[in-house]
């Protein structure tokens, strides 16, 4: 009995929650190759990575493939209102009005801000600028690291949603927490909880950008002291 064919492959070409890992370019493009030679929708869930978190719109763009549908949503609403869309190519389009339904399908207000957040792609400067914060984070990332080896594992991430991988869960909380303490919300990620997560607006300033990675340098000695002394 030939087994049944699945209908369709719902991927993050970057797992954000899962702990910021991002796939490469190589293996997405097999999985896309893969879907279309078994006749298989590929559908990319971009709710938390996309709308330019990645540096450009898209997170999937680095390796040129075109999915069947896209999800969106969070920054989508521009200012943080409520709003999801789904992209989906016009011959697969069945749904009748009403036929799709869901919690973020927007309101006046959201569709304003919306097409207002949509205005900063308009020319090359704001992803150029989003490259050269992308870079600035990922230094100073890189440089905790090699600070602290036997503490933090790894640096992972793209663009502006990067992840420091902490040795314990124990040591991501105290990050949170000492951040926390002095101004700065972090997020935590991975199956563990042992990934802090920057997730900083796109449209940061480098002052603010400096200031945020000042305070998390300052967190994460603070959370390596106390480890290291036995501070609970």
């Amino acid at each position: 009995m030939q087994a049944a064919r699945p209908a369709a492959i719902i991927v993050e070409t970057v797992q954000a929650e899962g702990g910021v890992n991002v796939a490469s370019r190589d293996w997405i493009r097999r999985l896309a190759e893969l879907a279309k030679r078994n006749k298989i929708l590929l559908i990319v869930d971009d709710i938390q990575a996309g709308c330019g978190r990645t540096g450009t719109f898209f997170s999937f763009e680095r390796a040129g493939i075109e999915p069947d549908i896209i999800c969106l949503s969070k920054a989508i609403g521009g200012i943080g209102m409520p709003m999801a869309i789904v992209l989906i190519k016009p011959e697969l389009d069945v749904w009748a009005p009403g036929d799709h339904v869901g919690t973020f399908r927007g309101n006046n207000l959201a569709f304003v801000a919306g097409a207002a957040a949509l205005d900063y792609w308009r020319t090359p400067a704001f992803e150029r600028e989003l490259e050269v914060k992308s870079r600035r984070i990922r230094i100073e990332l890189v440089r905790l690291l090699n600070q602290f080896p036997d503490h933090l594992k790894e640096v992972r991430g793209l663009g502006m949603i990067q992840g420091l991988v902490c040795a314990s869960p124990v040591l991501a909380d105290a990050i949170l927490d000492a951040a926390f303490a002095r101004g700065l919300i972090v997020e935590l990620a991975g199956r563990a909880n042992d990934v802090v997560k920057l997730l900083p607006p796109l449209t940061i300033s480098e002052t603010e950008l400096e200031e945020g990675l000042s305070i998390l340098t300052l967190a994460v000695a603070d959370a390596v002291h106390d480890a290291c002394i036995g501070v609970p």
